[in-house]
């Protein structure tokens, strides 16, 4: 493949040019100061917290008058102690009080009305949070708003999801002489740890829904993108029952397993590492007795076939690779082109992603921006060095070029089975590349891979995109025709296969994840009819309810 002379190479010295000096930061985005939180919220108070904190510095680095360059400290957060989230959990295990307590017995308008003055408050808190979110992640200014936008509009959609389903259910059914009323339940406690490359939407798309359901709720923020809740934790406060929304803060392994151990939690979500997982659910005495709601790692394969639209697969694997950096379990991690069109394929590539803008997160149009998480860097160089080492090139000019915390995007090529990036997610700006002769290769992989999220098919030809659909959807949880691998629309069931996810998310599918269907039942007699009657007209029951919610 020929590289275009006109596009230039990224040097250290260039990247290095979009890390200036704190005073370039227009007004409009720098955060009102360093937020250092030193409370937290359990059993129905903002706790005082005077032990150890954790100092949270940004992506975002700044020149110092030495020359050096130092990423910005923003604040900090407790980091309490096992003690500390055992008095939370107890909490949340009172106010659950076996399914007696204010909370779960409240009829699904109350828990409605409480969930929609919590968003309000919420809503208020948007500029803060969404700063927050940019300086803490690196995440662009227009992605972060996208963010916080996309979350309110999940919240109001879940609502209006359980008051279709209420009033679905606010009616008896009668089978074989008997009388009966379905309705969905909570489960108990729900211990809610999400991730931090969309650390408030993914958090809330389990949060809210397992919240409205009835459920209680321990809440631990996730390592990066911690800040960005501290805005929000009164809210919870003045909006929800005491106990019903208990945060704990602290390192994972120091705090987790005892919460695990103490069979108490009846309901684990966590949005991260199918290891993690793994490892917290044998942890439960009560393996049975758990739920699991998970969305964990990926691979998604991109198949990109000889009767494809070559500038449409470009453009697609550009977007589902490099959005937010690559760091998003639904990017697309691993690229098949059919031989006779990779050459093409790997051209048109390096000049799209050589348009995309790199800069610090505020810039306007900005699309690559550096990365939170420390050690990515010195990763994602190990996995360049790996490939290069078994026989691939970096094809694009100054691709993987590092500077500080940020990384330019490197196309890989030829990715072979020897390699790291052929197997392991990256997280991060590598787009690996495989040629393949026949369409029966790419579909080993995807059979072979302990993955099982999603795939992208780019093909013109209906035969084929057909043979591909059907041994591809017994592999994943969704299979993408001409179009990046992705989230949304959240309606649609969002889940995986193997060991990228147990459970089904969507505005939907999380109502019932977080929830098990009860039923109150009856012979139909004329005892039992007035019965009932009695117990409905005088509202005496707000589970036994005919009353329709609008």
């Amino acid at each position: 493949m020929e590289v275009d002379e006109k596009i230039g190479q990224v040097t250290v010295e260039a990247l290095g040019s979009i890390f200036g000096s704190e005073s370039d930061v227009p007004v409009e985005y720098r955060l009102p100061g360093e937020v250092h939180q030193r409370e937290y919220l359990s059993n129905g108070f903002m706790k005082a917290w005077n032990g150890p904190a954790h100092d949270v510095y940004s992506p975002v680095a700044f020149v110092q008058p030495d020359g050096s360059y130092q990423r910005k400290l923003i604040g900090s957060y407790p980091v309490c102690t096992e003690k500390e989230a055992l008095e939370a959990l107890e909490a949340a295990v009172t106010a659950y009080g076996n399914g007696r307590g204010q909370w779960p017995t409240m009829g699904v308008d109350e828990r409605i009305k409480c969930v929609e003055h919590f968003t309000q408050k919420m809503i208020g808190q948007k500029d803060l949070v969404v700063k927050l979110i940019m300086w803490e992640i690196g995440k662009s200014w227009a992605d972060s708003v996208k963010e916080f936008d996309r979350t309110v509009e999940y919240i109001y959609a879940t609502i209006d999801a359980l008051k279709n389903l209420d009033r679905q259910s606010s009616r008896f059914e009668i089978e074989q002489g008997i009388v009966a009323q379905v309705r969905r339940s909570p489960l108990g406690v729900v211990l809610c740890m999400g991730p931090f490359n969309y650390p408030l939407n993914e958090t809330f798309t389990t949060l809210i829904p397992a919240l409205i359901m009835g459920n209680t709720i321990l809440f631990k923020p996730p390592k990066h993108g911690t800040l960005l809740f501290y805005p929000l934790l009164e809210a919870f406060r003045a909006c929800f029952p005491e106990g019903v929304v208990n945060t704990v803060y602290g390192r994972g392994h120091a705090i987790v397993p005892a919460l695990m151990k103490s069979g108490h939690v009846n309901v684990l979500t966590l949005i991260g590492s199918s290891k993690v997982a793994d490892e917290l659910k044998k942890l439960h005495p009560k393996v049975n007795r758990l739920r699991a709601i998970l969305g964990l790692d990926a691979k998604n394969a991109a198949i990109i076939t000889q009767n494809a639209d070559l500038k449409l697969a470009v453009d697609e694997t550009v977007l589902g690779s490099l959005s937010f950096n690559g760091q998003r379990c639904t990017a697309l991690k691993i690229i098949f082109v059919h031989r006779s069109k990779v050459d093409a394929f790997l051209e048109q590539l390096t000049q799209a992603v050589s348009k995309l803008k790199y800069g610090m997160p505020w810039e306007k149009g900005v699309a690559l921006t550096p990365l939170p998480e420390p050690h990515k860097p010195a990763y994602l160089k190990e996995c360049i060095d790996d490939a290069v080492a078994n026989g691939a090139r970096v094809v694009n000019p100054g691709g993987g070029t590092a500077f500080e915390s940020f990384v330019y995007p490197g196309i890989l090529y030829p990715v072979n089975e020897k390699m790291k990036l052929y197997r392991e997610e990256q997280f991060g700006p590598l787009i690996p590349v495989v040629a393949f002769d026949d369409l029966e290769e790419p579909i080993q992989y995807i059979i072979e891979s302990t993955h099982g999220q999603q795939v992208s098919i780019f093909s013109q030809d209906a035969g084929e995109v057909a043979s591909l659909i059907d041994p591809l959807v017994n592999q994943v949880s969704r299979v993408n025709i001409n179009c990046q691998c992705q989230r949304g629309p959240d309606v649609f069931p969002f889940t995986g296969r193997k060991d990228s996810a147990e459970g089904t998310l969507s505005v939907v599918d999380a109502l019932r994840s977080f929830s098990i269907r009860s039923l109150v039942a009856a012979k139909l007699n004329d005892n039992n009819k007035q019965l009932l009657n009695q117990i409905v007209s005088e509202g005496e029951s707000n589970f036994l309810s005919t009353k329709f919610i609008f």
